[in-house]
């Protein structure tokens, strides 16, 4: 059985928060991976699954696309 070959495509997504980075490094536990990004001079830690490090071919140096969706932002502050 032959594998489809892919074909690199332009992904529309509805998330607006997307941020542009580099991989910085990648620590892979059993089966989540935590991959680090530059975006900018910021670090910024994504969990993934192994499987997806894998299956996107992820490395240091990887330029990548972070987006970020989420229900809820948090801001906290010292209590000053």
């Amino acid at each position: 059985m032959k594998l489809p070959e892919y074909q690199e495509e332009q992904v529309k997504l509805s998330a607006r928060n997307q941020l542009s980075g580099t991989v910085t490094s990648i620590n892979k536990g059993e089966a989540i991976a935590n991959v680090v990004l530059d975006v900018a001079g910021q670090r910024l830690v994504a969990s993934i699954t192994v499987e997806a490090v894998t299956e996107l071919g992820l490395h240091e140096g990887s330029a990548v696309t972070a987006v970020i969706k989420a229900s809820d932002v948090m801001i906290a502050t010292d209590g000053g």
